[in-house]
């Protein structure tokens, strides 16, 4: 709430006593820059991620990624974060109750790592190949294929314009705060108006 009454203060052109930082920072997903923390892109660190308005199939991206390797589960999350270029990080919370189902139906078994601080890693059994076959032919993080490069150029810009962002409030003099708010709102506007046009 600091922020958002910094920046109400900002557009109204009332910056006596204006903080250049609110306490605790912006909140989630903007310590490191807008859209490097979680919270960005749809679903990111909640495993909410979808592709093509569908949510991506865990139970098939699991079997997909252990045709490659044996895995653990946090590897896991990291590769179909890495795969979908942060579009999907599926949560502990969808990926472990999966791995169990799995493993009670025969098709992933699982191993105890001594040097790993004890993670289960877990591959596929002879009964799980085939199933793992198919998921792979076709694995859920291709439906990101065509959407990761544009969500890795929002990214790259949001961060920029974050930083931009940053100095302007540090630095900047009154009259230039007052003009970035306008800007910010004059942006917010614009990136509605986008969401609002035919698809």
């Amino acid at each position: 709430m600091g922020f958002r009454r910094d920046f109400h203060a900002t557009h109204e052109g009332r910056m006596r006593g204006f903080r250049p930082f609110p306490p605790g920072g912006f909140g989630p997903g903007f310590g490191a820059g807008f859209g490097a923390g979680p919270g960005f892109g749809p679903g990111h660190g909640h495993g909410r991620g979808r592709g093509r308005g569908r949510r991506p199939n865990v139970r098939s991206a699991v079997l997909a990624l252990l045709t490659e390797r044996p895995m653990h589960g946090y590897e896991m999350i990291q590769e179909l974060d890495q795969r979908t270029g942060g579009a999907w990080r599926p949560s502990p919370g969808s990926i472990y109750p999966t791995l169990q189902l799995l493993e009670d139906e025969g098709l992933i078994v699982a191993s105890t790592e001594e040097s790993g601080g004890g993670r289960k890693r877990f591959a596929l059994t002879e009964a799980g190949r085939e199933e793992a076959a198919t998921a792979a032919e076709a694995p859920p993080w291709a439906e990101f294929e065509e959407s990761v490069g544009s969500w890795q150029d929002i990214r790259d810009a949001s961060m920029q314009a974050m930083q931009a962002l940053r100095q302007v409030m540090t630095t900047g003099t009154d009259d230039q705060r007052a003009r970035a708010a306008q800007v910010l709102d004059e942006t917010r506007r614009k990136l509605y108006a986008i969401l609002a046009e035919e698809k």
